[in-house]
């Protein structure tokens, strides 16, 4: 018999209809279950053979426990040593190699000095920071949000470079990037399971949460085909099994604003029921797959096309979105897409002194 556990948190209605739905299947000597944990001992099967992961991002024993069950023969959904690899810079990074429209963005040092650090651990970065050149390239108004984590936590609108200092300073010891604002008018959120399986959500993030997936714009087959394709790409090279992209559309040019999203809402109350299941519906079937395929003692894990290239691409399945997709994905247009209306900030002098305690600091001569 082989178990599936789910691993969560706080959240209430997807773990428990994600159980209900694999049992309420039945496949053939496959169960599911809540994941229980009474010890840890390094190389032990957990006797899980699959293990769908919600919660690893807020609690690094979850986390270490997973990379030992994986080690162990567990197919972990998702892979927790990628997880704990990737970022949100590095995606941006990947999908501007791969031809996939996204906004210009920029690195930035902490605002204070990590812990454990001083101005000494610092001697190879330059200070002042080349501002000119940073909001020259990103341009006014801007945003400035965390290169990892989620949630929409600590995000902030910036409209011209002293208000960037000033809300920088806000910031502590999180390395923030600059990003270029996308003033779209159409927002969508796309859940992709399995790299194969998309559900493109209507939304709109300048409502309050609890009102964001109620938006009632719909893709064209055009659109929603580019969109398609643009999540089926950046979740092939990512690996992930179970991920959402937020996708942002500037006139008719879509752009992927966030997609490192590797344990995104699916709360019913939140995306709505249609949405939950087809949520549930498809998370489970995915997790029966990798149960039956899973071989105890190996290598279970999916690991994305730009850590094994070789990989193969896998073909979308007829439900792409809310509405099926008749027509054929087409290759995303590689645009940089700077329309003529952009405005970019004019170079200005920055200050000599613009963050207090900040690891910028200006290098040491050695002597």
């Amino acid at each position: 018999m082989k178990k599936i556990g789910i691993l969560f948190g706080q959240e209430n209605t997807f773990p428990q209809a994600f159980v209900d739905r694999i049992n309420r299947i039945n496949p053939p000597g496959i169960f599911a279950e809540f994941v229980t944990i009474d010890k840890v001992i390094q190389g032990e099967d957990t006797g899980y053979a699959v293990i769908v992961d919600r919660i690893s991002q807020d609690v690094p024993f979850y986390r270490s426990y997973l990379k030992n069950a994986a080690a162990a023969g567990t197919a972990v959904i998702n892979n927790p040593f990628w997880w704990s690899a990737d970022d949100k810079f590095f995606n941006n990074t990947l999908a501007e190699k791969l031809g996939i429209n996204v906004p210009r963005t920029v690195l930035l040092p902490s605002n204070q000095l990590p812990d454990n650090t001083t101005d000494k651990s610092f001697r190879n970065l330059i200070y002042p920071f080349d501002w000119n050149t940073i909001f020259d390239y990103i341009g006014f108004p801007a945003y400035m949000k965390p290169y990892a984590n989620g949630g929409w936590k600590h995000v902030y609108q910036v409209e011209d470079k002293e208000d960037f200092f000033r809300k920088h300073s806000e910031t502590g010891q999180l390395v923030m990037m600059l990003q270029e604002e996308i003033d779209f008018n159409q927002y969508y959120r796309c859940f992709c399971i399995g790299g194969r399986e998309v559900r493109i959500m209507a939304y709109n993030p300048r409502q309050p949460h609890h009102l964001r997936y109620q938006a009632t714009h719909e893709p064209t087959p055009t659109l929603a085909a580019q969109i398609t394709e643009m999540v089926l790409t950046l979740n092939q090279h990512l690996g992930y099994d179970f991920n959402t992209v937020e996708i942002a559309v500037r006139g008719d040019i879509p752009f992927a604003i966030d997609f490192c999203n590797p344990a995104p809402d699916a709360d019913q109350q939140t995306i709505g029921e249609a949405h939950f299941e087809w949520v549930v519906e498809n998370s489970a079937r995915y997790a029966i797959e990798r149960a039956i395929a899973q071989k105890p003692g190996k290598d279970n894990l999916t690991w994305g096309k730009y850590m094994h290239p070789s990989i193969a691409k896998v073909k979308p399945v007829a439900d792409n979105t809310s509405k099926p997709v008749k027509k054929k994905a087409t290759p995303v247009k590689t645009l940089k897409a700077t329309p003529a209306t952009e405005k970019k900030a004019a170079p200005t002098k920055a200050p000599k002194t613009t963050v207090k305690k900040s690891p910028a600091k200006k290098a040491q001569k050695e002597k």
